[in-house]
């Protein structure tokens, strides 16, 4: 079982190793670690979240399981920032794919890349408790600092 496991493992990273630099798919996501997209036509909590030069403002945001937020997202920097969800794991898994791809552009219902000076929603239902983490996975943004938290309780 340890070496399916393992076999498993390397496949997904090869197969994600293979993506194109420009392009990136939806990863074949059938569920995400911190929740599910939300359904814009209904009620959610709006948080502001803002990217600069290696920080996320607000750093920390607690959430209610169940609760559908809708993240509004503006990059206030001068360089391109990410703001992607998920677990830390997840997140420092993908951080070593955008190293040998770092104009990858996300096409998940998760995450955004934005130019300076511009703004995206995303939509959430946080279904699942615990600490998840939103961070930009640019190469060394992240390892500057670049992180932030969501806790669902």
């Amino acid at each position: 079982m340890k070496n399916f496991t393992r076999t498993c493992i390397a496949l997904v990273a090869l197969s994600a190793a293979a993506l194109p630099s420009r392009a990136h798919d939806k990863h074949g996501h059938q569920s995400y670690s911190a929740g599910e997209p939300g359904d814009p036509s209904k009620p959610s909590r709006t948080v502001e979240v803002e990217m600069k030069e290696m920080e996320f403002t607000p750093f920390r945001i607690e959430v209610k399981r169940g609760e559908q937020v809708r993240f509004v997202i503006r990059n206030a920097g001068t360089e391109d920032h990410e703001f992607l969800l998920a677990t830390t794991e997840e997140n420092l898994r993908h951080a070593e794919v955008m190293k040998k791809h770092p104009h990858m552009e996300h096409d998940d219902p998760n995450g955004v890349r934005l130019a300076p000076k511009k703004s995206a929603e995303i939509v959430w239902k946080f279904t699942k408790p615990g600490t998840f983490e939103y961070s930009c996975l640019i190469p060394d943004h992240r390892d500057y600092g670049m992180t932030g938290r969501v806790i669902v309780k």
